[in-house]
């Protein structure tokens, strides 16, 4: 990302722990700084801002590549984060530092907050008011380092948090798509529906996936949501596809499995609670440290030169230099 392409987006959603996650692994952000904006007071500290003494928003400030993931889709993302009819806070957090609020950085982010709120209004998926503030952007001050990328310094605490609060309950109900059970077996095969939906597990080395190399990425069957690339793809010797990493963290659920007196944790996809299969831990640190085992009928593979076509385009990036740097640090 050159530095020409950069722009800045601030959004607040309550606690930020909860708001760098959702962004910070999309394509084209180049970087997400949990931290303290529209307040009176210089350089305030957590416990300041937490006591709503100082007029900030705890907030997220996210520097990004506009031609790859415009603004557009950051408010769109913002959205599905929050509970934007609140005017107290946000699900256990509340006080004014808990508010919700998009701060634009110039007229067109204004106008662009401004119609995607007025969207949200008239869709009627909210009875009550939508309360959150479209307001210009102001002095930012990033959080203390504890603060930073807390989804991954303590991700079970947070993830516990997430639940806890509240917040995780509000967007599967509000945000996450519901797929019927005749509609799924009208679109998907045999073998998907009973992977995805029922948990099953296909023939090794005799699924559709695990021995391509194709460069591209690899969607949710169910949902068409982005779950792997080609780039952390390899051959693990299972006879099923094998990744190092997901493309985003954010859209996977990992939990406990104790099926065929076997203790495992199983991976399913956030958004359509599609079963995907299970992630390991045999992996060498240097290499990523997890093998994520999937099952190909809950896979669906786009090429590198379909991905413009297929209404993937943001995710060219990933296989460019620059990014493949980046993600490799």
């Amino acid at each position: 990302m050159t530095e020409s392409n950069q722009a800045l987006a601030t959004f607040a959603g309550g606690c930020f722990w909860c708001m760098v996650e959702p962004f910070d692994q999309q394509p084209g952000i180049n970087k997400v700084t949990s931290g303290y904006t529209g307040g009176h007071k210089e350089n305030p500290t957590y416990e300041e801002v937490c006591q709503n003494t100082t007029g900030h928003y705890e907030a997220v400030q996210i520097s990004y590549d506009p031609v790859i993931f415009p603004y557009e889709k950051l408010v769109e993302l913002f959205w599905q984060q929050i509970d934007p009819t609140d005017p107290d806070g946000q699900f256990n957090d509340r006080g004014h530092s808990y508010q919700t609020a998009i701060f634009y950085h110039d007229h067109q982010q204004k106008q662009i907050a401004e119609k995607s709120k007025q969207a949200l209004i008239e869709s009627g998926k909210f009875k009550r008011p939508i309360v959150t503030k479209i307001l210009p952007a102001q002095v930012f001050y990033p959080a203390e380092e504890e603060h930073q990328h807390y989804y991954k310094r303590n991700r079970f605490h947070y993830n516990l948090y997430k639940k806890g609060s509240g917040r995780e309950a509000f967007i599967q109900r509000h945000w996450k798509p519901h797929f019927s059970k005749e509609e799924l077996k009208s679109r998907l095969t045999p073998i998907q529906y009973q992977v995805t939906q029922e948990g099953g597990t296909e023939t090794p080395f005799q699924n559709e996936y695990f021995d391509l190399a194709d460069e591209g990425i690899y969607v949710d069957i169910v949902s068409g949501k982005p779950l792997f690339s080609s780039l952390d793809k390899y051959d693990a010797g299972c006879g099923w596809p094998s990744f190092t990493r997901p493309i985003n963290h954010n859209e996977l659920e990992e939990t406990l499995d104790t099926s065929h007196g076997m203790r495992r944790v199983e991976v399913r996809s956030k958004t359509a609670g599609s079963h995907l299969g299970h992630v390991f831990d045999d992996v060498p640190v240097e290499a990523g440290g997890s093998r994520y085992c999937i099952n190909s009928a809950a896979l669906k593979f786009i090429p590198k030169d379909k991905l413009e076509k297929e209404g993937y385009g943001n995710y060219l990036s990933l296989f460019n230099v620059d990014c493949k740097i980046k993600l490799d640090n």
